[in-house]
Parts: structure tokens; sequence; C-alpha cells
């Protein structure tokens, strides 16, 4: 859309590219090579996300700089030393575009990148243009509660539910309407989606936009079984199927998806399962067959924010002393401490489920001037 219908946004003008290997046209031909390779464009610098350029490195790991083999463009980190675009990195760009597949989760930093990128273009005085992508699991449901300001983080920016419900465009144009960022912003829009579109039916190849996230359907449950990644349990990482299943050595798969689905969760059924993680990016029971619990959407209302928060109170229950917290990450994650004290108090799933999604209606009012698609 951008050369086809937005050119004049970089005709002739030096640009730079926030991007990784999702960042690629419907025949799979990368933005790097299709603006590169175009006569109007001069491409002078990338800047590479979490997980790199080629969207190889496990969660966490830095990310280095280097050169485009390619193109010999260079490449600087936004993961390493720094996640914001420092005035060197941005020297003699005139417009700083953004091309990543997000996953429509709170705690997935591709948007955070953008939005600080947003932040250092502002700053520089640089236009900044977003080349927009479909929301893989939609843009009608928003789910989860809303982060505190106080718990703020990479994994976490903006008062936002766990499930946005927003296009990185829509975010961008939130962030700056909303949260504060200057910046001369312009969406490049995707043609054709809308909000209640399956990402199937859009005909566009998922491209795992993480080593751990080899499915839309993995990208459903994830804005839930994210919470695990700060508590001892295994979310299925060294595995085909990460963030549908969830695991230990000590659990009982069996009892624990017979009292979960007492429970009644929306939308969700659990059964038993079992797997094996192999060469894990977060280290648990690497080679060690696990036992645990499959997710299932089997309903239009399922919320895996909810079927979360089932999981935590009776895995917790049933891992007694072995259950140890990640208590800070746990926190950035959940937007607060409230849901670690609660669980760790003996809160019960309707207990939690009470109030979870206090201030949704308020972020709904507050997005619906900001949105591209209906």
């Amino acid at each position: 859309m951008l050369l086809d219908d937005s050119l004049h946004l970089v005709r002739h003008k030096q640009v730079g590219l926030v991007t990784n290997h999702t960042g690629r046209d419907r025949a799979g031909t990368p933005s790097i090579d299709l603006l590169a390779d175009h006569p109007e464009v001069e491409l002078v610098a990338l800047y590479s996300p979490e997980h790199g350029i080629r969207g190889k490195e496990e969660a966490g790991v830095r990310v280095t700089g280097g050169r485009d083999g390619r193109t010999g463009v260079p490449i600087h980190s936004l993961y390493g030393a720094t996640t914001k675009p420092t005035p060197e990195m941005l020297a003699g760009v005139d417009v700083l575009l953004f091309d990543i597949q997000d996953v429509g989760a709170r705690y997935y930093t591709y948007l955070s990148t953008m939005a600080l990128a947003m932040e250092a273009a502002g700053e520089a005085e640089i236009e900044f243009v977003v080349l927009d992508r479909p929301n893989p699991i939609g843009g009608e449901a928003v789910q989860g509660n809303l982060l505190d300001p106080n718990f703020a983080s990479f994994v976490g920016l903006y008062p936002v539910p766990m499930r946005h419900g927003l296009t990185a465009g829509e975010f961008a144009r939130m962030a700056a309407g909303e949260f504060g960022v200057r910046v001369k912003l312009s969406v490049a829009v995707a043609d054709g989606w809308t909000r209640d579109m399956p990402y199937a039916e859009t005909g566009i190849p998922w491209v795992a936009p993480s080593p751990n996230m080899p499915s839309v359907t993995s990208a459903l449950h994830y804005p839930g079984s994210c919470l695990f990644e700060g508590t001892p349990i295994s979310v299925g990482r060294g595995t085909p199927m990460a963030f549908q299943h969830l695991g230990a050595p000590w659990l009982d798969g069996d009892a624990l998806a017979r009292r979960l689905n007492a429970i009644g969760v929306p939308g969700a059924a659990f059964r038993p399962t079992g797997f094996t993680p192999v060469n894990p990016g977060d280290g648990k029971f690497a080679g060690e067959e696990v036992h645990g619990i499959m997710l299932e959407a089997v309903g239009e209302d399922y919320d895996p924010t909810l079927a979360a928060l089932a999981l935590l109170t009776e895995i917790r229950a049933a891992s007694g002393d072995l259950w140890r917290w990640r208590s800070s990450h746990f926190d950035r994650l959940a937007g607060g401490d409230r849901l670690r004290l609660q669980v760790e108090a003996g809160a019960s799933y309707e207990e939690l489920a009470e109030g979870w999604s206090a201030g949704v209606d308020e972020y709904l009012a507050r997005r619906e001037p900001y949105l591209l698609y209906r």
C-alpha cells in the first residue's frame, strides 16, 4: 500500500526502516528489498527489534547491529544497549517507517519498540509512517485488565488491556492522541481488512513473528497464557505449540482438567496433555516430560485472560511448595501486583474475575477516534 498508494510519503527521501522478517509483501519479498530496489526511495538505515532482524533470537536475548547482507544498509539494534533510536542512529534519515507484524497483546514488545521509535522521530523532527498489518486475533474483542501506569515497562508502556484490539497503525494513532507521543504520523492503511476478519481470510501467509509464536492459535491464547512466564510453569517454549499448553513435571493433567472444566470459563475448554520442551528459551524443564493442560477455544466468547485466571488459581493450588513467583516479571506482565497478591491470598476464579475488566469501557471510548477499520 505504501508503494502503490502512498509513495509521496517516501519519494526522494532518505528512509529508515524498523522491521524484521515479518516485514514483507504478500508474495514474500522483504520490505527491505522492496524499498532498496525502488528507484525513487533511498533506504539508508535499518532498525532491529527484539528477536533480531531475522526473528531467530529467543525472548530477552540482546540483539546486535551490523549490515544487511544483500543491501549493505546498516542495521541498528533496538534491543541491545538501547530500545529507543539515538540521535546518531537517526542521522541522515528524513522519514522513519515501521513494518512489523504484531500479535495483538499488550506484552508483545514490537509495539513498545514502535512507540519509542515514534518518540525519537518526534524529537528529531522526522516523519513517522506505520505500514499497517491486520491484528491476527481480531479487532473486536478487547479483554483483560488495564495496566497500572505505575507498572509501565517495555512489556506494557500504556494503560491498555491485555488484548487491546488494535492494529499497529491504530496503536500508533492512540499513542500520539492519548499517551503523549509527539510526532508527525502517517499510516499506510491495510486495504480490505475488517475488525471481524479471521486471519485465515486475509490470504496473508503466517510468518512466525518470534520463535515461539508458531501460529495464530498460539497468538489467540497468548494474552492469557503469557502470564505464566512469571511463574515456574512452562508455557510450551521449545515445542510446536507454545502458549497453547502449560505444564510442569509435578502436575496431574487429568485432575487439573476436571477442576478447570467444572469452573465454566466462557468459551474455554481444558484437556490434559503432556509435552517435552526441547531447548526452551526460558530454560524450563529442558528435555523433561511435563504434564499439564491444553487450552482450547470452543466458543466465540472465549477470553484467554479469564482462562488464565482459572489456570492460575488451580495450578497455584496444585503446585504447593513447588510454586515460585518471578514476582517482578509477573507484575510487569499483569500490569500491577494486585493479581499476584490475590492469587497468593487464595482468591477463587470467581473472585478474580469480579471487576477484572474494570476500565475497559472507558478504554473503548478513548480508542474509538483512532480506529481505521470497521
